[in-house]
């Protein structure tokens, strides 16, 4: 309850900081003035990201040895996204996913799957961001987060739980039966996450070059990662507003882009509604 608290408390102090500092009002009104084509064109991309990380969820549980099917992945997907955006740390959803696909599996191997395939989302993040960095002449920037990289893959190795994982994961990324597959679900699911920050961006009147989409907007949403907000609002938005100017946009654009984004995330991520309900009625019949 505490922790719940601090997050849901860390995110409001950010919000109201970066209205403040990044002219909320003015941010306001853009989201006012969004147009809702592009919204929903957004909410298009999202829950086509979804379907494809659900298969790439399958995909590697399969090359673990679990066996899920489609359908059954993208419910649960579904429902691991509407946790993840109702609830603090941004991981709940997925560790309950785990929990609930151990009936395939032990909760070892269960576990080992997920936290694969969403380590797999952040590796094709970087390899789309980290040669875009050196081609549009930012290679510090390129150079820093390999660095960072670098340093926290050398304090995990050092942890003996994690590099338990090691084996597991060449198995299931880098095995022959898989690695090609794993490349493409990558980049695809990269595409649409790109793609629908880039398009609430132009909902509120910023239209953002391709060098940005593929520079800035994978740095905003690694923002998403730090635990202490719920489904990383908060963190998203100081990031947007202090990285859009070096696109040319305004601040309070970022903050107006990366607002939507959030209700584009939580609207798409509703579905699982659906399928937590499905699942209380299959167990009120057993």
């Amino acid at each position: 309850m505490i922790g719940l608290a601090l997050r849901a408390g860390a995110a409001l102090v950010l919000l109201a900081l970066v209205w403040h500092f990044a002219n909320g009002r003015a941010a306001l009104d853009r989201l006012a003035q969004a147009d809702w084509r592009w919204l929903a064109a957004a909410v298009l991309a999202v829950n086509l990201q979804t379907v494809l990380s659900a298969q790439r969820w399958r995909l590697t549980a399969g090359a673990l040895g679990q066996r899920i099917g489609r359908g059954h992945a993208t419910g649960e997907y579904y429902l691991a996204q509407l946790v993840n955006q109702t609830l603090p740390g941004g991981v709940l959803g997925d560790a309950s996913r785990a929990v609930r696909a151990r009936h395939s599996a032990d909760l070892l191997r269960s576990g080992q799957a997920v936290v694969i395939e969403r380590l797999a989302g952040q590796i094709a993040l970087g390899a789309v961001l980290l040669p875009a960095l050196v081609v549009t002449g930012h290679g510090l920037w390129a150079l820093g987060i390999v660095a960072v990289v670098a340093v926290g893959t050398g304090v995990a190795g050092a942890l003996p739980k994690l590099r338990a994982l090691v084996r597991p994961l060449q198995q299931a990324l880098l095995g022959r039966a898989v690695r090609n597959r794993q490349i493409a679900l990558g980049l695809s699911i990269v595409v649409c996450n790109l793609a629908s920050f880039a398009f609430c961006a132009y909902a509120i009147g910023a239209a953002l070059p391709l060098s940005a989409i593929v520079t800035l907007v994978p740095l905003i949403l690694s923002a998403m990662l730090v635990p202490l907000s719920i489904a990383g609002w908060g963190w998203r938005e100081g990031a947007a507003a202090a990285l859009f100017p070096l696109a040319g946009a305004a601040p309070e654009a970022g903050l107006a882009a990366s607002a939507a984004f959030g209700a584009v995330l939580l609207i798409s991520a509703l579905p699982g509604l659906t399928w937590l309900t499905r699942r209380q009625e299959i167990t009120g019949t057993r």
